[in-house]
């Protein structure tokens, strides 16, 4: 893309948010497809200026729930550098055994439910050793929406693999095109992978990735850009955040260099609390993870 294209880019992306801040109110108390909301940080806190970080969660919520209040189905962890283009994101499985704040420990996912997204970025903050700016909700009619206006993805999906109850004729190995639904149901799926949980990580960000990809690939059609913006806003609500932080990030985001971008899966391995199966984090990869992409938004190994 050229120079000229990406300045005529940033500028309509500016005024397009500035004029979305303008009808969409900051705290609406019915959240639709995706939130956003900027975390209470303390002031202190060791951050880098050139690297946002924004927790992703897809909530778990049914038709008439809260979304903002119910368990979290998906967990990245995606910083992005705002000065070099590189990105890395950084799953949590949702059946993490970690303490949350002020309600002992618990399921990872849990820490949505007990105190919404405000308690579930700290909670995942303090297992990383980083702390989000940012955390955005999705919900899965949300997410399948978003796919459905780019067109479709497509998936490098390692292994053939199925699930009874979301689709029975499962994804074969490959290169796999998904849209809407599927697309969802394709990072949904855990018991039928022999990784489980953390097969499922994988795939949540392999539809990351896809969904990336697609957008660069049309990232210069006249009225692309504009209108995926248009799209979301129309069903973006935010807490706490100013229009020149909703344009930082989505400017931020759309600056990412698809060359430089990692992906990691936070290991551990299958433990029983209580008779219930749940995860048990490998503490000490995490915070390398959150060391290693502090400062520049790249994990050397996963």
């Amino acid at each position: 893309m050229s120079r000229l294209h990406g300045l005529v880019r940033t500028t309509v992306l500016a005024l397009l948010l500035a004029a979305v801040a303008l009808v969409v109110p900051d705290s609406t108390p019915a959240p639709t497809h995706f939130t956003l909301v900027k975390m209470d940080r303390a002031e202190g806190v060791d951050v880098d200026p050139d690297v946002i970080w924004v927790l992703a969660a897809g909530s778990d919520a049914r038709p008439r729930q809260d979304p903002l209040r119910s368990r979290a189905d998906a967990l990245h962890m995606v910083g992005i550098n705002t000065r070099t283009g590189a990105a890395t994101a950084i799953g949590i499985p949702r059946d993490s055994w970690v303490p949350i704040p002020g309600s002992g420990s618990n399921r990872v996912n849990a820490a949505l439910f007990f105190g919404g997204p405000q308690l579930l970025g700290r909670t995942v903050g303090n297992l990383l050793g980083v702390q989000p700016d940012y955390v955005v909700v999705a919900t899965f009619s949300g997410l399948a929406e978003l796919i459905r206006s780019i067109g479709g993805i497509t998936v490098n999906n390692p292994r053939a693999f199925s699930d009874a109850s979301l689709h029975p004729r499962g994804w074969p190995a490959g290169k796999v095109r998904i849209n809407g639904m599927k697309a969802v149901e394709f990072a949904r799926v855990r018991k039928s992978l022999p990784g489980g949980d953390f097969d499922r990580s994988a795939n949540q960000q392999r539809v990351l990735r896809g969904i990336h990809r697609r957008v660069a690939e049309r990232a210069d059609e006249p009225g692309f850009i504009e209108g995926g913006v248009m799209s979301v806003l129309r069903h973006l609500h935010t807490r706490g955040v100013s229009p020149r932080e909703m344009f930082r990030v989505a400017q931020a985001i759309a600056g990412v260099d698809p060359a430089k971008v990692t992906t990691c899966v936070l290991p551990g391995r299958i433990g029983n609390i209580g008779g219930a199966s749940v995860v048990i984090p490998d503490t000490g990869t995490a915070r390398r993870y959150g060391n290693d992409a502090r400062k520049d938004a790249t994990v050397k190994r996963c």
